[in-house]
């Protein structure tokens, strides 16, 4: 049986049962599950010397367009509210390919890796050109990320009172039927499994009330998550009010969308009523700062939700509103704009960790990951924390404080895909490459 040790970590932030911390200690990897979190473990296979680091668990990204890493930065776009940058970005994606899908993917995947992510959804609502959830699947495989994605869909167009354009909507009924497709296909619910897939029509002003309530419907009787965007600023509000009478979160509830299978990008706009019902149901949440900052959305009541009994977690949202897809970076940003709303004693670094490990997991209903304790995945990331980034810090386990944005070792069920700070599965300097000409390619288009 394949064994590696992390021996000698100056600290280990396990975000067990107990959240213990420990120091000088180790942790060993047997067939892609933890078989114990200690000190002084000893091992016939490999040692990997963590002296001078911090391990953690591996990090949770709750929500991604990761198409989207093809489109960073699009003039037009770059100063946009949420309906505006969407109307800009539209067109541009409607000329996307499988091949544009899978690189950007790959891409974006990568990024979220050397970040310190082992476990990542992906919310793809869009399929032009023959475009397949597998292209992002496939692509997540080869690099060797663990990997939840949702299959998408936008079903009303403008001409019927939507936004999204009439080339980019499918019909109801396809939607409903690829939705079986992928969850057959692809959907594995084991303990330790590396992909599952959700239902994710994209948001109630792209898709129909009857597709909302009948993609609860499936995804119950096939025992799979669902996902979309809700209440993720002042227009999307105003939106729900006007076409359905009421609240987001009550549209939510009335078509069956609140539960433990349930998680929702954003929730900018939650009022205390919506957050109440989110934490007596256990509805998720994914929430996504850096994004809600750069399209002006608000700032999430993440304090009154995590009060509450809210689940939440960090998403890095698509890299056309975020740019960048570093998790650690946005867990640390979702930890200073509770500070800025709340006061400086609102959320810690190692709360904000937590949310960003544990708290991602357990949203996705993932509670094998996003922990460091015996019978959990091997899901570990290792920060170099004895550089430049947290020189002088007197607690180099508060990543978030002073730490390093990236890792030095990345394990994904056991398996090393980063070492020393470089991607190991592929060639990731080609992908680069590759995805530019695309980037390129599609600017000049417009």
């Amino acid at each position: 049986m394949p064994e590696t040790l992390i021996k000698n970590a100056d600290t280990i932030v396990t975000m067990d049962d107990t959240r213990r911390v420990l120091h000088s200690a180790d942790v060993l990897i047997r067939d892609g599950v933890i078989v114990a979190v200690a000190q002084g473990l000893t091992t016939t296979g490999e040692v990997i010397n963590a002296a001078g680091c911090v391990v953690t668990p591996g990090l949770v990204n709750t929500h991604h367009h990761l198409y989207q890493t093809l489109t960073r930065a699009v003039p037009g776009g770059q100063d946009a509210l949420l309906f505006g940058w969407l109307q800009t970005l539209y067109p541009i994606w409607s000329r996307f390919t499988p091949d544009h899908m899978y690189v950007s993917a790959q891409i974006g995947l990568a990024e979220l890796a050397l970040s310190g992510c082992t476990l990542s959804s992906d919310h793809l609502y869009l399929y032009p050109n023959g475009s397949r959830l597998e292209d992002t699947i496939h692509a997540a495989a080869e690099l060797g990320m663990r990997f939840h994605p949702t299959r998408g869909a936008m079903s009303i167009g403008v001409r019927d009172g939507g936004l999204p354009p009439d080339d980019l909507v499918e019909g109801e009924a396809a939607i409903l039927e690829d939705c079986i497709r992928v969850v057959d296909a692809f959907h594995d619910p084991s303990e330790g499994s590396m992909c599952r897939v959700g239902l994710a029509p994209c948001s109630p002003f792209s898709v129909s009330r009857d597709l909302m309530r009948e993609a609860a419907l499936l995804a119950r009787d096939k025992g799979v998550m669902l996902h979309t965007h809700l209440a993720e600023n002042d227009e999307d509000i105003a939106y729900s009010l006007e076409k359905f009478g009421c609240r987001p979160g009550q549209y939510a509830q009335e078509l069956g969308w609140v539960g433990r299978d349930v998680w929702h990008a954003h929730c900018v706009k939650l009022d205390p009523s919506e957050i109440e019902l989110f934490a007596e149901t256990g509805t998720g949440v994914a929430h996504c700062p850096c994004s809600n900052c750069r399209l002006g959305s608000g700032i999430a009541p993440v304090r009154a939700m995590r009060d509450a009994g809210v689940p939440v977690g960090i998403g890095v949202d698509g890299s056309a509103s975020n740019d960048a897809g570093n998790l650690i970076a946005e867990a640390r940003m979702a930890m200073l704009l509770q500070r800025v709303k709340n006061g400086a004693d609102a959320m810690s670094a190692h709360e904000a960790l937590e949310i960003a490990t544990c708290g991602g997991a357990d949203v996705l209903g993932r509670s094998d990951c996003g922990r460091l304790a015996k019978g959990k995945r091997g899901d570990i990331a290792i920060w170099d924390v004895s550089g430049l980034a947290s020189a002088g810090s007197w607690d180099p386990a508060a990543l978030l404080l002073a730490g390093p944005t990236t890792v030095r070792d990345l394990f994904v069920e056991g398996r090393q895909i980063v070492r020393d700070g470089q991607v190991l599965t592929i060639d990731l300097g080609a992908q680069v490459a590759r995805q530019n000409k695309m980037a390129k390619s599609l600017s000049e288009a417009i």
